[in-house]
């Protein structure tokens, strides 16, 4: 039987659906590859980096080739930190930047670097023994389970000789040893090597944060009439990132300047890797903002509740440069730009009209990580005047004192200081520039050949009733030898009480030669000790108070 051909009208109507279908489908394919394809994905590098005090402007420098018409570059792999309103753009080419953008990328990390790789291939090959170790002493056990289940040998009816028995216990004996032995050995093993994996682990997740979070992209739109090459720049600010002034402070001997090297320690987890960049230090502060508060009529009323709304802003960004450089050629290409030359031990210190810059010419690299990178920024000398000091009230050493000057124009920020003397460490101390006055005093350690003594006089000190007032009169002597070989200056610092109250009164008998500042109480003595001279020093001071009662902190 023939089967006659299809030919209603719905059938070719179907036919021509589906020929529409497919040809739509053929367009939105293509019309997706093309918008595919105007979105470019750029390598960029960091070429420099201006530190804050608490965050960090990155500079990155970007290269590529532009075809005609509309094309969005994509600059990946950034700190999902950055301030998208802090973007800046500059550009170099024949073609227009249209606008900028900031997204972020849930889908791509940082890339692990070589020294966290390292980490996590030690685990992996460290857990691999572990797991062979333990395989080993299984087959141990299994061994010693069969060893045990065939003790009757020859059967119940046989008879064997005695050498035939000794020699069958001495084999069980030793073998079994053996498995004991060798089962504490792969134990002792195994602890060893988790011991060493949970070492590896710690290390690991001290850094594995900075680089498991997320990166964000930068999409700069950009429409240029024929092919060209461009040149940018882009800036942004980001967080988690800054640095903290650290001092060294060194007296070779008690001739000669104290040298000043001024550092910092330069901090960043922000996930991206600062690799031989050109660091400026500033002593900006960004975050505390520089607009100045404006100050509103201050009104009064009676309380009624309102429903308050709250609106938010958008983020934006903002363009530096959209117009194409004046300095391009006529056929589009970008001048090369020439790498700055770096000069060892040089840095140039700016003063701008707010915060100082230390612009420092050696490239460095910091990494994304929990220590900080030592940075030196300059090297400085200071005037200084040695002498000696002592409290004997409170230590009866005498202290090594420098008195350095000068210090205001290196434009010191509040750090801790390493104190050396004759190339030896002292202790830390402290700078702070805003207590400090016009001197500062650096203290470089005892010395045990400046003998100091404070007694009191029992001779002097009485106590006595006069009428309805109780009088005490106390008598202090401070003794001070000098066993080096040449002379020395030497500032000795003591106090008699100060009255807060009306009804006590404190009388200085004798100041022994002192300065004497009443307000304080304190006594000073400036004195210079000739090698082996013995100088002492007597004060004597009276307290008068009613006898009914009884004085605090005498």
């Amino acid at each position: 039987m023939e089967i006659a051909p299809l030919s209603h009208p719905s059938i070719k109507l179907i036919r021509i659906d589906m020929k529409k279908s497919l040809m739509t489908f053929l367009l939105l394919g293509a019309f997706g590859l093309a918008l595919a394809q105007n979105e470019k994905s750029v390598e960029s590098k960091i070429n420099s980096v201006t530190v804050f005090l608490n965050q960090a402007q990155v500079s990155r420098e970007v290269k590529t080739r532009l075809e005609a018409g509309r094309t969005s570059l994509v600059v990946s792999g950034l700190s999902a930190q950055l301030d998208p309103q802090s973007i800046s753009v500059t550009a170099k080419g024949n073609y227009v930047i249209l606008g900028i953008s900031h997204r972020q990328n849930y889908l791509n990390e940082f890339n692990v670097p070589k020294p966290l790789k390292v980490l996590k291939d030690s685990v992996a090959w460290y857990q691999r023994e572990v797991a062979l170790q333990q395989s080993q002493r299984e087959i141990l056990g299994k061994e010693e389970q069969m060893l045990l289940a065939n003790q009757k040998i020859g059967g119940t009816n046989q008879n064997l000789t005695v050498p035939e028995l000794k020699a069958m216990a001495d084999f069980y004996r030793g073998r079994l040893s053996d498995i004991v032995q060798g089962r504490m050995k792969i134990d002792e093993r195994v602890k060893k090597m988790n011991e060493r994996i949970q070492q590896l682990n710690q290390q690991i997740s001290s850094q594995n944060e900075l680089y498991s979070r997320n990166t964000s992209e930068i999409v700069i739109n950009v429409t240029a009439d024929a092919a060209t090459a461009a040149d940018l720049e882009v800036s942004y600010v980001v967080a988690n990132a800054g640095w903290i002034p650290v001092y060294d402070l060194r007296a070779i001997n008690t001739k000669k300047p104290i040298q000043l090297a001024y550092k910092a320690n330069v901090f960043q987890s922000t996930g991206e890797e600062w690799k031989n960049v050109k660091l400026k230090l500033s002593t900006a502060n960004p975050s505390q903002g520089g607009v100045k508060p404006e100050l509103y009529t201050w009104f009064l009323d009676f309380y009624q509740p309102v429903q308050m709304a709250l609106q938010g802003r958008a983020a934006g960004v903002r363009v530096k440069s959209v117009a194409p450089s004046p300095a391009a050629d006529k056929a589009g290409e970008v001048e090369e730009l020439a790498l700055a030359e770096t000069v060892s031990d040089y840095v140039t210190t700016v003063q701008t009209t707010f915060n100082t810059e230390f612009d420092i010419a050696i490239p460095y690299t910091v990494a994304s990580a929990a220590k900080p990178t030592l940075v030196d920024i300059r090297n400085y000398e200071m005037k200084a005047d040695y002498r000696y000091a002592v409290a004997p009230k409170l230590d009866v050493d005498a202290f090594l004192m420098a008195r350095a000057t000068g210090w205001e124009e290196f434009n010191l920020l509040p750090g801790e200081a390493n104190i050396f003397f004759e190339g030896t460490f002292v202790a830390k101390s402290f700078i702070d520039p805003n207590s400090i006055k016009d001197t500062l005093a650096i203290s470089l350690g005892r010395d045990k050949r400046i003998v100091v003594k404070r007694e009191k006089l029992k001779d002097f000190t009485s106590r006595k009733v006069i009428g309805g007032s109780q009088r005490e009169s106390y008598a202090w002597e401070i003794s001070l030898r000098n066993s080096k070989s040449e002379s020395v200056r030497i500032s000795v610092e003591d106090h008699i009480p100060v009255s807060q109250n009306k009804e006590i009164e404190v009388t200085l008998v004798d100041k022994g030669g002192a300065a004497y500042n009443a307000n304080t109480g304190k006594l000073g003595w400036e004195l210079t000790l000739q090698p082996n001279e013995t100088r002492k020093l007597v004060y004597k001071f009276d307290v008068k108070y009613p006898k009914d009662k009884q004085v605090i902190g005498l």
